[in-house]
């Protein structure tokens, strides 16, 4: 295939990667499904719903906190808009809650960081994701995994 049959592939409105980019961070991996790169796309939402998923259980919806963890609620946004859904649930709960100064001395807050550390690698492994997806384009092949530089994809 020649550079110009693979960028003929990805003349539909709906293949541009800015487009990709949005929709790849309102649910992560869908960008890539948009592009045609379907099993990518499906790996991308497991391991996201995975590592956010796994630190809301291991951390509470206090995992994602946008008043007292502000810069780890910026890492966590690039997880997309569920950071935000969570972020208002936490702080809900928190009203009727007791000062976080009560769980320091429970032993509590470092499993805490731990379900916050898990979501910001979510986060940010996200951001990596979509950065990709100007560079990605088409169907998935095996010149695309094997780096195959007689397709004029890496030049």
């Amino acid at each position: 295939m020649t550079r110009t049959d693979h960028s003929s592939r990805s003349t539909s409105p709906a293949a541009h990667p800015g487009l990709a980019v949005i929709i790849g961070w309102v649910l992560p991996g869908a960008g890539h499904m948009l592009l045609g790169q379907r099993r990518r796309g499906i790996r991308i939402m497991i391991g996201m719903a995975v590592l956010i998923v796994l630190g809301v259980l291991i951390g509470g919806v206090d995992a994602v906190d946008s008043v007292r963890d502000r810069l780890w609620y910026f890492a966590q946004l690039g997880a997309g808009p569920i950071v935000i859904l969570i972020d208002v649930l936490n702080q809900k709960v928190a009203r009727a809650m007791p000062a976080p100064e009560v769980y320091q001395t429970m032993g509590l807050g470092h499993i805490n960081a731990i379900g916050t550390l898990y979501i910001a690698l979510a986060g940010l492994m996200n951001i990596v994701v979509l950065l990709d997806l100007f560079r990605t384009r088409g169907e998935e092949g095996p010149a695309r995994r094997r780096g195959d530089k007689s397709q004029g994809l890496y030049t």
